[in-house]
């Protein structure tokens, strides 16, 4: 039995709870109006303003906080959001983690909000570094060298600025690049590649893969299907398609891929609106996570305004989990809790609490619900 007749017959989605469609009153209505989410998520942020006047490193996971802080600024205009995100970009000097030799797609997150602060206040040396370390990548340092991501999160970290700098160079060597390390994360590493056709889902890298030797199963012997690391990827395709130009050749797998997998979180999103830090086993460690959620409540909201889903059957799927979130995570105080902090599996960063919470969890959230926003508009 191979790996894809394996994960088929162990069952992936069919032992989670199945969803069950709101009623039609519930999909018109399920939405808080935009007052009410731009109110939580203002709430949400200052909070962390106010408790980090440090606004940190440039690695992967405050560098994912910024996305969502620049998402909101972009909604609200409110330039105390802007100013945090400039002050903590010219703090590293709009430098990357590793310098310009890095491949690591962690560090070429940071490089997401130096875009963003130069789309809004172009200056060249604001993504002087990201522009030099994609172009050493895609044309300098072992061009053809396209088994970087070996993990399902580099997606995430590394796709967008990628997609965006081949759009504003209008240079396609750096989409086919992305599309190459693409490529080999989905269909090779590890043998298989990291994606599963029969379920539309991911692993979080080759450990966890059905089949292969020794593979990290949960303790009732399931497959380890990671919330977030899926997470990431749903938001790594919903920030490349929003940069990429409908007639790119690549978007349309971007959309199928995209499609599938929240076709697939679709079906076992939990009562509460959550999703369960194993997709493939609801037993194990089965409290709210909120990392993942935010990630899949933004990729659901970016599906259906992108009319890439039906309305019908995903915005009460959206609706459900951000009425989850902002009910059981959300702090009187703008404290986010219930996110699983650093690690690469459901068992990492425990226990997961009402008091449990990190910069890309906030990150995410922010995004969530600037997504959900333009669906009231």
């Amino acid at each position: 039995m191979n790996r894809r007749q394996l994960l088929a017959a162990s069952a992936v989605l069919a032992t989670a709870t199945p969803f069950t469609a709101p009623s039609a009153a519930d999909a018109h209505s399920g939405l808080p109006s935009e007052y009410e989410i731009v109110a939580v998520l203002r709430r949400v942020a200052d909070h962390w303003l106010a408790t980090h006047t440090d606004p940190g490193d440039n690695g992967w996971a405050r560098a994912t906080f910024f996305s969502g802080l620049m998402a909101l600024h972009r909604l609200t205009g409110d330039a105390r959001y802007l100013t945090y995100a400039r002050n903590w970009a010219e703090s590293h000097a709009y430098g990357l983690i590793g310098g310009v030799t890095t491949r690591h797609a962690d560090n070429q997150c940071a490089g997401q909000t130096y875009l963003d602060l130069h789309r809004l206040e172009p200056e060249p040396s604001k993504i002087a570094a990201i522009e030099e370390c994609l172009h050493r990548m895609t044309a300098v340092d072992r061009p053809a060298k396209d088994d970087d991501w070996w993990w399902a999160d580099a997606l995430h970290m590394a796709m967008p600025p990628f997609a965006r700098l081949g759009v504003l160079r209008r240079d396609t060597a750096y989409t086919d690049k992305l599309h190459r390390l693409y490529t080999h994360t989905k269909r090779t590493e590890g043998g298989p590649g990291l994606y599963d056709a029969a379920s539309g889902l991911w692993f979080r890298d080759k450990r966890f893969a059905p089949g292969l030797p020794g593979a990290i199963t949960s303790p009732s012997g399931r497959p380890v299907v990671w919330s977030r690391g899926n997470g990431w990827v749903a938001g790594a395709h919903v920030k490349t398609l929003k940069a990429l130009p409908p007639q790119d050749p690549w978007v349309p797998e971007y959309r199928e891929t995209l499609v599938r997998l929240l076709t697939a979180v679709r079906r076992v999103q939990r009562p509460d609106g959550f999703w369960n830090v194993n997709l493939a086993d609801p037993g194990h460690f089965p409290g709210p996570e909120t990392s993942g959620t935010s990630f899949f409540t933004y990729a659901t909201a970016h599906a259906v305004r992108a009319g890439l889903v039906s309305r019908a059957d995903f915005l009460p799927v959206a609706a459900r989990a951000w009425r989850g979130l902002v009910s059981t995570a959300v702090h009187p105080d703008g404290f986010l809790g219930y996110v699983q902090g650093v690690g690469d599996r459901p068992d990492s960063s425990r226990p997961v609490t009402y008091d449990t919470t990190a910069d890309f969890g906030v990150g995410a959230f922010l995004l969530a619900g600037t997504e959900l926003v333009a669906l009231c508009r």
